[in-house]
């Protein structure tokens, strides 16, 4: 997971990703203010109350109006619902804030600049935790009240934006909410090319590269096997997963009619082609979780499709692997 959210950082230190971020999924009355020409990224130095760096927080800042908005992206890029994480920003929020007036940043006299704390949030199941830290304090009785602390956070849940929404602006970060979603590869071709035709000059070149590093990672978290090069062609990486897909699609289907063949009945085709399937989860799982005992593998071995094609999806988001076979 580290590798995956280590390549997320990569990403979205580029500025057009950040860019399409607000532009993409915040409301017009705070993008319609901000000049995004003034975009630039914040190098911090504060730390956490356990005295581990956090200098590979992804934060920017931006002029809206005549002010800087600081644009704090959490970097662990949820795939489980955190219900502290209101606790958690507001405590992050607060360290920036300390070292603004630390390293003078904020001079004696001025007010702190406001934050935008944004998680991205890739879980399948949909987020519980509170979006504002007041929820997770006891409510206090008339006045007392006043003590009870606010602050929230904008959540965005990658899996609550339907496929029509996202494929429809010219938008880095909508592209690859719909990959990330992808449990199947059918998508990984055209959203590429789509992209190396936004993403086309010199000036991209960089992005085109972490885009290319995050696509592998996104792929060994799903078990393709894909040997993608060091390239910034998206196109050309597109083209390569669409022909991996194909063939896998083929050797399942001679295994298939090797299996027909063997039993010497039509139900052997199916036959094979499940086995296909199975052999294939097994290596998935293997690549996730580690080696496989044997019950599990009996247990894929006479899973049927359905249940085949089920556990396939939950391997790119399961966290155990009780979760894929639950």
């Amino acid at each position: 997971m580290a590798e995956h959210d280590n390549s997320y950082k990569l990403l979205f230190s580029e500025p057009k990703m950040v860019t399409d971020l607000l532009t993409g999924f915040m409301p017009e009355e705070l993008v319609d203010q901000l000049d995004f020409e003034t975009l630039e990224p914040v190098r911090s130095s504060f730390v956490t109350d356990d005295l581990r760096d956090r200098e590979d927080d992804i934060i920017w800042r931006v002029r809206w109006r005549e002010r800087w908005v600081y644009v704090y992206l959490l970097v662990e890029f949820q795939s489980t619902v955190d219900p502290w994480m209101a606790l958690r920003l507001l405590v992050y929020v607060g360290l920036l804030w300390q070292d603004l007036v630390r390293t003078k940043r904020v001079k004696k006299g001025q007010k702190l600049p406001p934050m935008l704390p944004i998680v991205l949030y890739r879980g399948k199941r949909r987020w519980t935790a509170a979006l504002d830290i007041a929820d997770l304090v006891v409510p206090l009785p008339g006045w007392m009240d006043r003590f009870r602390p606010h602050s929230s956070y904008v959540l965005l849940e990658e899996n609550r934006y339907g496929d029509e929404m996202l494929a429809g602006p010219q938008n880095a970060v909508a592209a690859l909410f719909r990959l990330e979603s992808d449990r199947t590869g059918e998508r990984y071709g055209e959203v590429l090319r789509a992209l190396a035709k936004w993403l086309q000059g010199p000036d991209n070149e960089s992005l085109r590269r972490a885009i290319v590093i995050w696509v592998k990672r996104v792929l060994e978290r799903s078990g393709l096997d894909v040997d993608i090069p060091e390239t910034d062609d998206l196109q050309e990486v597109g083209s390569m997963i669409e022909e991996n897909l194909r063939e896998i699609g083929r050797t399942g289907i001679r295994k298939g009619r090797q299996e027909g063949r063997q039993e010497g009945r039509q139900e052997g085709l199916a036959e094979g082609v499940r086995t296909g399937q199975g052999a294939m989860l097994c290596r998935q799982l293997e690549q996730r979780f580690g080696p496989l005992d044997e019950k599990i593998r009996q247990r894929v071995a006479t899973a049927n499709p359905e249940s085949l094609m089920e556990w396939a999806d939950r391997v790119l988001t399961a966290g155990r692997l009780e979760d894929v076979l639950a």
